[in-house]
């Protein structure tokens, strides 16, 4: 299908046109026109609206399918078409699933069931076996088989030696090791963020300490072993402060940051919403506004979904019974935009793409003349909302339908395969 976007500004530093407002015409899945103006020859499928952008095709560096294991929550194809639908032409799966994608035959039955398909999706594998933190996993037949990383997902490593070994052992192998950090003999039992909000609804808390003191630990570890370390979901001032120094002293590390983390604080979970239950926690205004100021100076290299799907027994319980985790795919552009608003939507595009290339290792795409299309269009003036018909997941364990939100993804182009809401 070929495709012409008309009138969009392009915010893609690296292209030639970067913040100019072009049409771009697009046939069989490659960029062969960009120009003020073009006319619509043959068939074509006409992209157009108000406040238009394109920029590099967003990544993102966190979520899980839940496939193999967990289908009646999501699968394969239902977080393809939710990445879609969101805006990424590329998502990173954790290990969410069963058995874990701890070895070359899970790394494999993810690769070979998402080839050629509308995302390129990229699985990391466990460090762990079970990533239960006891046992290295197959890390050498894993890497061969394709997995981009390795990362036990929300299973914070309490052993500081299999911490060691592991930045070892994948700096060997050219890859890297993401890490959850949270000491869970200081958050064991946890609910909500530490402070008024959970005195105040009765909630045991999750100390900013247990983040924050598992995160000194590994970059500790870091500096004296080397190697590649990437931090995927902090959300608290201290810990923003611990890698702004790391990043000063030429650490090789880097972050993400949640898109509902930067959205929204505490003060959210005051009607017992379980869809606001998370992990991290949304923490206080004070964090809140440190992660942002964080993302705008680079401090944070990534804005992420933390997509975590849950089926209604999961979440439909007392608050302490129920599960960590909302859908984000759908609506992660907006958290971002909601929290950082237009004037930094250079900041949200580039922590949305390219800095997520950069640290995957993956050729940045580029708006230009005879290049592949590898790219996301999206408006600022039009608005989003999840309903239960737009909703692409399995799961409904969001906080935001029926609520409308800030900017709009209206689709995206990856090679020959392309999506549009």
């Amino acid at each position: 299908m070929n495709i012409l976007i008309k009138q969009a500004r392009i915010l893609a530093t690296n292209s030639p046109f970067y913040d100019k407002t072009m049409d771009i015409l697009i046939e069989g899945g490659v960029i062969v026109e960009i120009k003020k103006n073009l006319t619509p020859k043959g068939v074509v499928k006409i992209i157009e609206g108000s406040g238009l952008h394109v920029s590099n095709g967003w990544v993102d560096m966190q979520a899980v399918s839940c496939d193999p294991g967990y289908e009646h929550k999501e699968t394969l194809e239902t977080v393809i078409k939710g990445a879609a639908a969101g805006g990424f032409t590329s998502v990173c799966i954790h290990s969410y699933n069963n058995p874990a994608l701890h070895n070359k035959s899970q790394i494999e039955y993810v690769i070979n069931k998402t080839e050629n398909k509308l995302v390129n999706v990229l699985p990391f594998g466990t460090i762990t076996v079970d990533g239960k933190g006891k046992d290295l996993a197959e890390m050498h037949d894993m890497k061969k088989s394709g997995a981009i990383g390795f990362s036990d997902y929300k299973h914070a490593i309490n052993d500081a030696g299999m911490i060691m070994r592991a930045l070892q052992y994948s700096d060997n192998l050219n890859s890297f090791i993401v890490t959850h950090c949270d000491d869970e003999s200081i958050s064991n039992g946890g609910q909500i963020n530490e402070g008024e909000v959970s005195t105040a609804l009765g909630l045991k808390g999750i100390p900013v300490l247990a983040e924050e003191l598992n995160l000194q630990r590994n970059l500790a570890i870091l500096e004296y072993i080397g190697g590649k370390l990437h931090i995927p979901t902090v959300s608290t001032k201290g810990s923003v402060e611990l890698i702004k120094r790391a990043k000063a002293n030429n650490l090789n590390v880097s972050c993400g940051v949640a898109a509902v983390n930067l959205f929204l604080d505490d003060t959210s979970l005051t009607e017992f919403d379980t869809n606001y239950k998370l992990n991290p926690p949304l923490r206080s205004k004070k964090d809140v506004q440190a992660l942002r100021t964080a993302i705008t100076t680079g401090v944070i290299d990534v804005i992420v979904s933390d997509h975590l799907p849950q089926d209604v027994e999961s979440k439909d319980l007392e608050f302490d019974l129920a599960d960590f985790g909302m859908i984000n795919l759908q609506t992660a552009f907006s958290c971002a935009l909601e929290a950082l608003k237009d004037k930094n939507i250079d900041t949200i595009v580039r922590s949305m793409s390219d800095n997520a290339y950069n640290i995957l290792e993956i050729k940045l795409p580029i708006i230009a003349e005879g290049s592949n299309a590898n790219l996301t269009v999206f408006s600022l003036t039009d608005s989003t909302t999840l309903t239960e018909k737009t909703n692409l997941s399995r799961s409904k364990n969001s906080p935001f339908f029926g609520k409308a939100l800030a900017g709009k993804v209206v689709g995206m182009v990856n090679g020959s395969k392309s999506f549009f809401n």
